[in-house]
């Protein structure tokens, strides 16, 4: 398939029917993954704190320094987190909570080194997002690269790429302008790709961008990959995409259709043709996130919580078993996959 332009994918997205991008969502998916086979994670974001400074008005999370209601989960109720995650058979955890000026790099380091010491191999975990990593190294007054070497030293393997929601400079301004720009975003997120450490693409729609705003990130993204490639890297694992959930934002909004979704979860296949997997989020379309197999998707996540999308309305389900027939009615192979050590880091 010849690479789409920016052009070109808003034509598809006026354009073309539900099963015209369907199809050539399917296209570009086979070029990666077999047909009829998808994969899956069973996972729990554990929000070690609710004290944020970023102030994001989508937020219905955070409390900020002083306020009442705020939280440090101590490395006690961490380990009880992931045991219980082990007891559910899963064994992925996702480090997230928010710009606490109150916790510095060194703890980070110290609970993340004591979970790898605990749990070994039998516990991969995403260690913080993108956006927390560039307040944590801005705090310390560290550069990228150095940041990115204390984290790798504790037994960090993952940095995801969270926090980016829409890439454009503009979004950012309007609705989280205490956040870093996107220009610093990629900058740390390259540091942590030559740390030898993983990281993933993230995005969130369904606030008030436009179609021009997500293309933008859409391409922002792709010609990371690019230059990841071109130097030798392995760069993004996956791009996984999520809706926004308004209950408790001062944002407020609407929910968008699954439709929507869809349909940009095919744009998003066709349009990054250097990103092998990408993610459908159950977290945030429940049943309907498994549709997006057939726009697309090749991977989704099982979670068990995450405190940060259920305060804003998401809606968990831990009936396991009942979601995995979804897929397989489907007529999807699922097959359960664990986050393998980054082969940089493997002695």
């Amino acid at each position: 398939m010849t690479r789409v332009t920016v052009d070109e994918a808003a034509r598809l997205w006026h354009e073309a029917s539900d099963e015209g991008l369907r199809e050539l969502a399917r296209v570009e998916r086979a070029r990666w993954h077999e047909p009829d086979r998808a994969t899956y994670m069973i996972m729990r974001i554990i929000n070690y704190t609710n004290v944020c400074v970023a102030q994001c008005d989508y937020c219905a999370f955070y409390v900020l320094p002083g306020q009442d209601g705020g939280y440090v989960l101590d490395r006690g109720e961490v380990f009880a987190k992931i045991d219980e995650l082990l007891e559910v058979g899963g064994d992925l955890v996702g480090f997230n909570g928010g710009f606490n000026p109150k916790l510095p790099l060194d703890y980070y380091c110290d609970l993340f080194a004591a979970v790898r010491e605990r749990y070994g191999e039998r516990v991969e975990f995403y260690a913080l997002t993108i956006a927390e990593f560039l307040f944590l190294a801005d705090r310390a007054e560290l550069s990228y690269a150095d940041a990115a070497a204390r984290l790798r030293d504790a037994g960090v393997h993952w940095v995801t790429g969270g926090g980016s929601e829409i890439l454009t400079e503009d979004f950012r301004r309007r609705h989280a302008k205490f956040k870093y720009t996107v220009a610093e975003y990629f900058a740390a997120q390259r540091a942590i790709v030559e740390s030898g450490m993983r990281t993933t693409a993230t995005m969130v729609i369904g606030f008030d961008e436009t179609l021009e705003e997500r293309l933008e990130h859409l391409q922002r993204t792709r010609d990371f990959q690019d230059g990841c490639l071109r130097d030798g890297y392995d760069g993004l694992f996956s791009f996984l995409c999520w809706t926004y959930k308004p209950y408790g934002t001062a944002l407020g909004g609407r929910e968008i259709e699954p439709r929507e979704y869809w349909r940009h979860i095919a744009l998003s296949r066709i349009f990054l043709d250097n990103v092998r997997h990408v993610r459908t989020s159950v977290l945030t379309l429940n049943d309907d996130a498994f549709r997006a197999l057939d726009y697309g998707a090749d991977d989704f996540d099982l979670p068990i919580e995450d405190e940060v999308t259920q305060k804003a309305g998401a809606h968990i389900d831990l009936d396991l078993e009942r979601l995995l027939e979804i897929p397989r009615k489907l007529g999807y192979t699922v097959a359960y996959r664990r986050a393998e050590r980054p082969a940089a880091l493997t002695a």
